[in-house]
């Protein structure tokens, strides 16, 4: 159950290594841009590659054309230069994520220093919740490894996606709202807990790209009136879960991080804000004092 701003389309410009070097049909790039894809060759060479003749990418085409999302035609989804596992009806990692995980890596690698777990043995617990496809919690374990994850979503397709990208890490995946599914033993033991919740305003809804507000399940877009409510959640009962110096960090917006930080205060956490220019990324991160 994962969220981002109305203003970010769910497709992204995949990086020259993942796009797959298969000569592209001028006609091809001409109807997807026409479309309205602002990267026609790279898609262009992505559905040539995924096709197994010309009727299908001519199915695959008329797809993207009626506004299905790139990553549910291929299956897959470029994030943090990995293959993340994408189902339809999933919702699909947007770039801007990729700060929280970058920030997240940042102090599992505490610096380069030895990371001080939270029970003083093993491995650093690492939850991802609102899990959606299960990409901050894989890209967190393939850059930070090796971590205790645990990765959690209500939307049972997205759970069942989760698991084919997190189980081969020596991940589990669970389904249920929120901390409910975790295993009871991980109160007070989480040293990295990564949430993109959802937080777009209920009323927001409709402002969407199409791919996102036709295809994606409305309960990892809809964060409620204000776009705070599963935040507001996660923060409550964020303290019951993490363990001593364990930190908390929330994906918003930079219109909603001073609410976000208020959340965080009013639970006895502390709050800084981090940002990205460059991936227009907002992130809260909070530690348990």
């Amino acid at each position: 159950m994962t969220g981002s701003p109305a203003s970010q389309p769910a497709n992204h410009r995949l990086s020259p290594a993942l796009v797959t070097a298969v000569d592209t049909d001028p006609a091809v790039v001409g109807r997807l841009r026409a479309a309205g894809c602002v990267f026609a060759e790279e898609e262009a060479r992505l559905l040539a590659a995924a096709a197994g003749s010309t009727e299908q990418l001519d199915t695959l085409v008329d797809q993207r054309v009626s506004g299905l999302p790139l990553e549910h035609i291929l299956g897959w989804a470029e994030f943090c230069g990995l293959r993340i596992d994408v189902d339809a009806g999933v919702f699909v990692p947007r770039r801007r994520t990729e700060f929280l995980v970058r920030q997240g890596v940042l102090l599992l690698q505490a610096s380069g220093q030895p990371f001080q777990l939270s029970d003083g043995a093993g491995l650093p617990v690492v939850v991802d919740l609102c899990c959606g496809s299960g990409a901050v919690g894989t890209a967190l374990a393939a850059l930070a490894g090796p971590v205790e994850l645990h990765a959690a979503d209500v939307d049972p397709a997205a759970v069942s996606c989760a698991r084919r990208n997190i189980l081969p890490l020596g991940g589990e995946v669970h389904e249920g709202d929120l901390y409910g599914p975790l295993p009871a033993g991980l109160r007070g033991r989480v040293d990295l807990l990564a949430v993109n919740a959802p937080y777009v305003p209920t009323a927001g809804i409709r402002t969407m790209p199409q791919e996102a507000r036709l295809h994606e399940p409305r309960v990892s877009l809809d964060g409620g009136a204000d776009g705070l409510d599963v935040q507001r959640r996660v923060a409550d009962a964020a303290p019951q879960w993490l363990g001593p110096g364990g930190h908390l960090l929330i994906e918003t917006s930079r219109r909603q991080a001073p609410q976000t930080v208020d959340l965080f205060l009013r639970n006895g956490l502390t709050a800084r804000v981090a940002s990205s220019k460059e991936l227009d990324a907002t992130v809260v991160i909070g530690a348990l004092v």
